[in-house]
């Protein structure tokens, strides 16, 4: 009697004693898959031909009805081209062509009128032809291709919300790309970017990846992403912000950017040119083109560069319409506007004795009167308030040996970390304090708030004077932070070897 062997044993009944050549088994179960996979594309409008190893459209989809796909999946297969096919697919919602050899994509892509979604990462695209802007997507993602550029009319996809062109060759960013008003997340890491177009301020990004690129400066027009909450910028030559400022996270860098377009904003050069300079500059001027005489005669000027007509000015001009820019030099910009007095001026210039001029100082004036001197004291202003912050934040964690959050008034509104800092000064000043627990991971607001005064009273306690106490809300509703800077500082300063020995 005859006995089957292993192989024999896991072959079909069907097939027992027929020739091995009669039907090849391992393209039945393929085959099998395929038809399958088309059968349930036209009964549910969802086509799933991933991992197929296909080089082509399956030409047996001719026989069945896909002509209400919604979505069809030919991720990591072999396709070198998008199948002629697929673009005939009129109700195409979502396309996934993920990790094939596509080089290139046809023209015909554009009578995909419903296509929102379109994956092409993971192929050998060099460029993305410009018709695929003339389609509804509000998803694309090309990462992982040989993009060394973008399409101009990329700014006509207005509904596209997510951009994802990562790991490409691309060196700069089309100027279009700030039209895109529904953007919401950006990914454009490990590319070959230099600079970072102003446009993108303008957007509601959300996410915005731009880690491992060549950019050496993030321009200060992007503090205005307001809703931006994921930034990475890691791997880049940053060099404004800096990295020690970089390293930190958005918050930080927000303020050194804001900081950085305050200082930017540039104050006109008369305001640092002595007034009197300028009025006897006019009135010399003046005086030549009533009397016909050239501006070339031989008068010494006053200044280096003579002002062009329309920058000139009349003798009762508001100190506001001063913006000539002339005379000036970069040491002489660089000084702070409140240093000019009158007494600054020189000797030999004077004033007709019937000219009406202010005899308070030039810097009093300009306060009042001049948008930019204001804004350069507000720089000022910023500038120390982040100072002290940061101090304050690297005194509380070298202290209490702990690592803050980026968000220094959100850290402490809770009251916990500034109990704690309070007992680390004088142990048992704050008798209980109230900590999250991972069952209950934020505390309530009457909890908050019981923290909060403890350590208020604690502080009174330990000698900080009341001018220099901060009031509850300022720490609950991070309403005064600067405020509450003080009233810690202060704190800290009672802890300080200088003071014990003094008391």
């Amino acid at each position: 009697m005859a006995t089957l062997g292993p192989e024999s044993a896991r072959l079909p009944l069907t097939q027992l004693g027929s020739p091995p050549s009669a039907q090849p088994p391992s393209l039945l179960p393929s085959n099998r898959g395929l038809e399958r996979a088309l059968e349930e594309a036209a009964a549910s409008g969802v086509l799933n031909l991933s991992c197929r190893k296909l080089k082509e459209f399956p030409r047996t989809a001719a026989n069945h009805d896909l002509t209400d796909t919604v979505e069809a999946d030919l991720s990591k297969n072999r396709l070198t081209d998008v199948p002629s096919e697929v673009c005939h697919l009129v109700a195409l919602e979502t396309l996934n062509l993920y990790h094939n050899c596509i080089r290139t994509i046809p023209h015909t892509v554009i009578s995909l009128q419903s296509l929102t979604s379109l994956n092409l990462s993971r192929n050998q695209l060099g460029s993305l032809p410009p018709c695929l802007c003339g389609l509804p997507l509000r998803v694309l993602n090309a990462s992982n291709n040989k993009l060394v550029s973008l399409p101009e009319t990329i700014g006509q996809l207005h509904n596209l919300m997510e951009l994802d062109i990562s790991c490409n060759e691309i060196t700069a960013l089309p100027r279009h790309i700030g039209r895109l008003k529904a953007l919401r997340e950006l990914n454009v890491r490990r590319n070959l970017l230099c600079v970072l177009p102003e446009d993108l301020a303008d957007l509601p990004l959300v996410k915005f990846d731009f880690s491992c690129n060549k950019v050496s400066t993030i321009p200060v027009c992007y503090r205005k992403m307001k809703q931006l909450q994921s930034l990475q910028l890691e791997n880049n030559p940053l060099q404004s912000p800096p990295a020690q400022i970089c390293i930190k996270g958005k918050v930080h860098i927000f303020k050194y950017l804001s900081i950085e377009a305050c200082r930017s904003e540039k104050m006109p050069d008369s305001l640092y040119l002595p007034v009197l300079e300028r009025l006897k500059l006019e009135q010399q001027r003046k005086q030549d083109s009533d009397s016909g005489v050239g501006s070339d005669n031989g008068d010494k000027r006053l200044s280096a560069t003579e002002p062009s007509d329309e920058d000139s000015l009349s003798l009762n001009a508001p100190m506001s319409h001063i913006t000539e820019e002339e005379g000036v030099s970069k040491d002489d910009s660089s000084e702070h506007i409140s240093s000019l007095t009158t007494a600054d001026f020189d000797e030999p210039l004077r004033i007709d004795e019937d000219s009406h001029w202010p005899t308070e100082p030039i810097h009093k004036s300009l306060e009042t009167v001049d948008p930019q001197f204001t804004m350069r004291r507000r720089m000022e202003q910023l500038r120390e308030e982040l100072e002290l912050m940061e101090h304050l934040k690297d005194s509380i964690e070298s202290r209490l040996k702990v690592v803050l959050p980026e968000d220094l008034g959100m850290s402490l509104m809770d009251g916990v970390v500034l109990c704690h800092l309070a007992n680390h000064i004088r142990p048992r000043s704050v008798a209980s304090i109230h900590v999250p627990s991972p069952a209950v991971p934020k505390l309530s607001m009457a909890k908050c708030r019981r923290n909060v005064e403890n350590f208020l009273d604690a502080c009174k306690k330990i000698g900080v004077s009341e001018d220099k106490l901060c009031l509850p809300h300022h720490i609950l509703e991070e309403k005064g932070l600067v405020k509450v800077c003080v009233t810690v500082q202060a704190l800290l300063d009672e802890a300080s070897p200088k003071h014990t020995l003094l008391t």
